[in-house]
């Protein structure tokens, strides 16, 4: 039966992908021809495509009053990157059972891949009834002893029970008010479900307002979305993917089970050819999408191009960021193969638990202050600008304290003299400031820096790469090597002159190939080029997201002993993120209960001695939740 484009794309679930539709009727017919991003596109009646992916690509958004489109509202187009972050309005809609949710709603492996749900009757299950109204997390969906199911969580007295529901199971179930913010590209990706608008509500009103903007002036209510699709297909005599956006006039019949969708070409992505086994290497492969950039060997990866696929394998990288006060900052993936040379740059830190982090055992650590401090406690040092100290080691010290002596971490250092050293103690929860002084004036290799000292390591390059024509890092003021982290990579060749193999980062480079079954004329790769790697700043949140997973919370601050009553610091109603803006891909705030466990579990906090350290602290475990939840 012939429907148009735009609502089989609206009704298609993902997993049904690749369809085989044919053009049935519409304003392109008879061999119409148009441009759809850059490509030129015929579609006949009668013409065969092959859907291989869709994705939402702008949305239509009209002005909404009592959850329906006001009558004096015009329809806008939003782009995804439209500023402004934006609350969801629950779908007052029920669906009818798991399996439909599973169909229409987007579940994921990330937090936003969580939706919730409740039902008006209670749920009984084999060893536990869900009772009405409960708050229902739908966390996967994966086959359980044969049957497919979702796996789901419900919170009773801040204890998780986990439990299964099957897709058959049918009942009324409401999407719960979600308290969570995001940006618009995030509820494009989650957040609308397949079949049904959006309701949404701005959450911060605009900063700047121009007659360019498509909303209202100081606009603040609630707007209905409804997303348009580009759809990526193959067609029959087409060596390129071509790009069709949902809404264009056409007719179409899904004809899949009834034709040899292997006479089409196979798109595969870089994921879906490092997901390969290692005996299928090298393989033959032509480009039917390549890369937008300038960077070698980008720009030799064009459409129609022919390569050799040698093998897949993890590399390691070390991750830089460019050191300066303001933003946006810089952020490269350096090959440990890298030949240029780097040399030291000091190090700040700005209280004296930093520097017991950074102390080493390889070289004695040597500041300079550039705060002054003034102890409470006759058995510590005050501290003035310009005093500099060796620092030693973390020990125990007893202090007067409310009249009665009382022991606190201290940090040991030798106060450096015009003739002698003075050993002195610093208290630990100690906020001044404090910058390093370089003593080494050694150039290294990368390779050493990883060996021979702990990150982070702020350097700057004194000998650039030579083996490049153009060194990224050298003009680069200074640099902060962050950490090691290992990423997937597949090495190529050009087919025609393999005088040279490349590395290219699976999980971050837009392209698709198909395989030719030609031989590969040679085994042996080429000697293989390894370049910088400039990421964006959503590349590098992503890479510390995941590189970050594994590691344990950051350490307990110290404790200021002081007389004056507990500061309190007041937690937003959306969560901490209104106040700490932690640096993270996506924008959104974490939920109030989330943020209550968090808040729970720093209330010692309250005894450090300024909200400042607090904020420091509290941003760094910030990061570690969210890519713990994540």
């Amino acid at each position: 039966m012939a429907c148009t484009l735009e609502k089989f794309i609206h009704s298609l679930d993902p997993r049904a992908l690749p369809r085989v539709l044919q053009i049935q009727s519409g304003i392109y017919f008879q061999g119409s021809i148009y441009e759809m991003f850059g490509n030129e596109c015929c579609l006949s009646t009668g013409e065969v495509i092959k859907v291989i992916g869709f994705k939402i690509n702008k949305l239509i958004a009209s002005i909404c009053e009592n959850n329906e489109v006001s009558r004096f509202s015009a329809k806008v187009e939003l782009p995804l990157n439209f500023p402004g972050l934006y609350k969801v309005v629950a779908d007052k809609t029920p669906y009818g059972s798991v399996e439909e949710i599973t169909k229409k709603v987007s579940i994921g492996p990330t937090r936003f891949g969580h939706p919730c749900f409740y039902s008006p009757e209670d749920i009984k299950l084999a060893n536990l009834t869900i009772k009405h109204g409960e708050q229902i997390t739908f966390n996967s969906v994966e086959e359980v002893n044969g049957t497919m199911a979702v796996n789901c969580g419900v919170v009773r007295n801040s204890q998780s029970h986990s439990f299964t529901l099957p897709l058959s199971q049918e009942g009324k179930f409401y999407e719960c008010e979600d308290d969570q913010i995001y940006t618009l590209k995030e509820i494009a990706e989650w957040k609308i479900p397949k079949c049904r608008n959006r309701i949404v509500k701005l959450s911060n009103t605009l900063h700047t307002w121009d007659s360019s903007n498509p909303l209202p002036e100081n606009f603040d209510g609630c707007l209905i979305l409804t997303p348009v699709y580009e759809v990526q297909a193959v067609m029959k005599f087409r060596k390129d993917i071509v790009h069709i956006l949902s809404d264009l006039d056409v007719e179409v019949k899904d004809i899949t089970d009834c034709y040899d969708i292997s006479s089409f070409l196979q798109p595969l992505s870089l994921e879906d050819v490092f997901e390969r086994t290692s005996k299928e290497f090298p393989m033959v492969a032509e480009i039917m999408e390549g890369p937008s950039g300038s960077q070698k060997p980008y720009n030799l990866l064009h459409t129609g191009k022919e390569i050799v696929i040698y093998k897949k394998y993890q590399a390691t990288r070390v991750l830089a960021s460019e050191i300066r006060s303001d933003s946006p900052k810089r952020h490269f993936l350096i090959p440990l193969s890298y030949k240029g040379k780097f040399k030291r740059r000091p190090r700040e830190f700005p209280t004296a638990y930093d520097l017991e982090i950074a102390r080493s055992e390889k070289e004695q650590l040597h500041v300079v202050a550039t705060k002054a401090f003034d102890s409470p406690h006759k058995e510590l040092f005050s501290v003035s600008v310009g005093d500099q100290f060796l620092v030693q080691q973390c020990q125990t010290s007893e202090v007067l304290y409310e009249g009665r002596k009382k022991v606190i971490d201290v940090l040991a250092c030798e106060q450096i003299l015009s003739d002698a050293y003075k050993k002195v103690l610093l208290p630990m929860y100690m906020e001044g400031g404090f910058v390093e002084v370089i003593h080494d004036k050694k150039q290294y290799q990368l390779s050493e820096i990883c060996k021979e000292f702990r990150l982070p390591f702020n350097v700057k390059v004194s000998v650039r790469d030579l083996s490049v024509e153009e060194d990224v890092l050298a003009a680069v003021p200074g640099l902060q090597f962050e950490e090691e982290i290992t990423d997937s990579y597949l090495l190529i060749s050009s087919t025609n002159i393999p005088v040279e193999s490349w590395e290219i980062p699976v999980y971050r480079l837009n392209m698709s190939v198909h395989l030719l079954s030609k031989d590969v004329q040679t085994v042996v790769p080429p000697a293989t080029k390894t370049t910088v790697e400039e990421i964006s700043e959503e590349q590098y949140y992503m890479v510390r997201r995941y590189e970050n997973q594994t590691l344990h919370p950051p350490p307990r601050p110290p404790k200021k002993p002081t007389l004056a009553p507990k500061p309190v610091f007041a937690v937003p109603k959306h969560g901490v993120s209104d106040v700490l803006h932690a640096p993270e891909q996506d924008k959104s705030s974490i939920g109030s209960k989330r943020c209550a466990r968090l808040w729970k579990k720093t209330e010692y906090i309250n005894e450090m001695c300024s909200a400042e350290s607090l904020l420091r602290y509290l941003s760094s475990l910030l990061c570690h939740c969210r890519a713990k939840s994540d």
